[in-house]
């Protein structure tokens, strides 16, 4: 046991020092203890406390909520860009800057705060949760909000910045688009009529698996590259692969095998005067979409 400890002191040693005083930056133990906690409560806990309970009303908080992470993203995707990707990176083999350097400074600072954005994000599930939405509460939702920050702490942790963190600029790029899309379902009927546009939300978070996946795949083919950690490399690569595939699948499973739907759903309003919500049920609870 002494040993397996002494391994891990002498591992975390090799962390970046200049993130080690911001906050959820200390140790693993921290992060993993949040997130346990957060898959006990959206998977058991809050189900079983919501179970004789009417669902929440929280459509202000969501608005104010959603805004708000469109804001913060915007603002992470700028400081990445003036961090470094538009003010002297490649695009190409980006190395880890561990200078002193405000640029580089910047950078360490963004890739916090694009991480405490994912547990910020955690709140999406439990707002789920408190409206007694646990049908929303997928595999793929769940695995987006809990393994990716677990994966995303050791990043900013030990190389923060560098061609690893192109991956995130664009995910909070397309978070931008994201959350305005949730901050204008939330808002109201008023707004249903500007929300003809979900299906491609979905045909960006494809585009940004492909995209981040070409990027990363340069690093194979050079002859030499200086990036300090290969293993996000590969782990970047993976992760964009799966999640690929498992849009891909949401895609087909909402857009293609059910693209019927819609249309008898349409069909059924307009016979018994109910109208449709952008989830695609209908407003007298009879028919939902898959």
């Amino acid at each position: 046991m002494e040993g397996i400890v002494t391994m891990y002191e002498d591992f975390m040693k090799k962390a970046d020092p200049r993130v080690a005083d911001y906050p959820l930056m200390q140790s693993p133990f921290l992060v993993m203890g949040i997130l346990l906690a957060y898959i006990y409560f959206v998977l058991s806990l809050g189900p079983r406390l919501m179970a004789n309970r009417k669902p929440l009303d929280l459509k202000k908080f969501m608005v104010l909520y959603n805004f708000f992470l469109v804001g913060l993203s915007l603002y992470i995707v700028y400081e990445f860009l003036m961090a470094g990707w538009l003010t002297g990176y490649t695009w190409r083999c980006d190395p880890v800057d561990f200078s002193q350097d405000p640029k580089a400074l910047r950078m360490v600072r963004v890739a916090w705060l694009f991480v405490f954005s994912k547990f910020i994000e955690l709140t999406d599930t439990v707002i789920f949760v408190l409206r007694k939405k646990n049908e929303q509460v997928t595999f793929l939702h769940l695995f987006h909000h809990s393994v990716l920050p677990w994966s995303w702490w050791w990043g900013a942790k030990f190389g923060p910045g560098g061609m690893g963190s192109f991956h995130a600029m664009v995910n909070s790029m397309v978070h931008v688009v994201m959350y305005f899309y949730y901050g204008l379902s939330a808002a109201g009927p008023a707004f249903q009529k500007y929300l003809w546009w979900k299906k491609h939300i979905t045909a960006i978070q494809l585009a940004q698996f492909v995209i981040v996946s070409i990027h990363i795949s340069q690093y194979y083919f050079m002859p030499s590259c200086q990036y300090q950690f290969p293993i996000f490399i590969h782990l970047i690569w993976i992760y964009g692969t799966i999640f690929f595939i498992l849009f891909s699948n949401f895609w087909y499973q909402s857009y293609t095998k059910g693209k019927r739907l819609p249309r008898v759903a349409q069909q059924a309003a307009q016979h018994n005067g109910s109208s449709i919500h952008e989830n695609g049920t209908v407003a007298n609870g009879k028919l939902k979409a898959n």
